[in-house]
């Protein structure tokens, strides 16, 4: 078992606390506003019973887990001999600069020091600290309890072996580690999103399909393979003779299409004018919220299958 300090406990820290504590590791949670620290824990409180009924637990008794949860009112209090500290403070460079250098003067020598950050490079943040060589990102979709894929981007300056034991803990605590092997901006994650979600809205943006029937693509369409398959598994299952089969068959279609998505639509343009007004017909404001407990309790119960489906079929 890890000691595990949390610095800032909003929407990303109250869910890595989940996700640490039912991995069994000792969690202590700090922010500066101490009222997100109570409300993390009382969140994990309502959501840890509801992973329990979904076997999303591996076993283990509700109470156990909550257990393990323990807020401290000081961040040196947080740090004092955690072997990882998980930084998930605002999206804002000089608050990372400022933390990461709190973090590195009072952490113990041997501890790794994480940020949770999903755009910032971890090199503009971490190159002027001592204890450089220990810092990276590790960046997850969120809830990280749910969804297990988690970034681990290191700095040009950080340390191999920081690197592979942050995997391994990730690993032990249930996610899934995609290991960069350097920093670029955008990580694997928001690079792919990016990626789809730009043709997305050229697609709107151009007159050739609804919101929905883009939505209904995915949903119905691509998703279902990919929620268990990454595109170079799809591929390498989707013509007879394999991954080089499937290039020699299909890289024409590909390259005949690239050339007319190199052009950006502004997503604050006109086309958010009308995905706006298609989604809201679709969902009126006030229902967003229980549509999002909606989303999380589809999450949960995807998860429950995947893992019956892993173990009963296998990966």
């Amino acid at each position: 078992m890890s000691r595990i300090a949390l610095v800032g406990t909003g929407l990303i820290g109250r869910a890595w606390a989940i996700s640490f504590a039912r991995g069994g590791h000792e969690v202590r949670l700090f922010d500066e506003n101490e009222r997100l620290t109570k409300e993390a824990v009382a969140f994990a409180t309502d959501m840890v019973p509801i992973l329990a009924t979904e076997d999303l637990l591996n076993g283990q008794d509700p109470g156990a887990v909550l257990q393990r949860l323990t807020i401290v009112g000081s961040l040196e209090s947080a740090v004092d001999g955690a072997d990882h500290i998980q930084e998930s403070t605002p999206e804002d460079l000089e608050v990372k600069r400022t933390v990461f250098e709190r973090l590195d003067g009072l952490a113990r020598s041997g501890a790794v020091i994480a940020s949770s950050t999903s755009a910032i490079l971890p090199s503009r943040f971490t190159e002027t600290l001592p204890g450089r060589h220990r810092c990276l990102v590790v960046h997850p979709i969120n809830p990280p309890y749910l969804v297990p894929a988690v970034e681990v981007v290191p700095a040009p300056w950080t340390d191999p072996a920081v690197v592979e034991r942050t995997r391994a803990l990730m690993a032990a605590a249930g996610q899934a580690p995609i290991v960069m092997k350097r920093e670029l901006d955008g990580f694997v994650m928001n690079r792919m999103q990016g990626a789809l979600l730009e043709e997305a809205f050229r697609l709107v943006a151009d007159g050739y399909a609804s919101v929905e029937d883009v939505d209904i693509g995915l949903r119905e369409g691509l998703a279902l393979r990919w929620s268990f398959m990454g595109p170079f598994e799809t591929i390498d299952l989707n013509a007879p003779g394999g991954i080089r089969d499937y290039v020699q068959r299909y890289q024409s279609i590909y390259s005949r299409l690239f050339p007319s998505m190199q052009r950006r639509v502004d997503w604050a343009g006109p086309v958010l004018e009308t995905a706006e007004g298609e989604r809201r017909r679709l969902l009126v404001r006030d229902s967003l919220q229980d549509r999002q407990r909606w989303r999380d309790r589809r999450l949960m119960a995807l998860a429950a299958h995947k893992r019956r489906a892993d173990r009963d079929i296998g990966k």
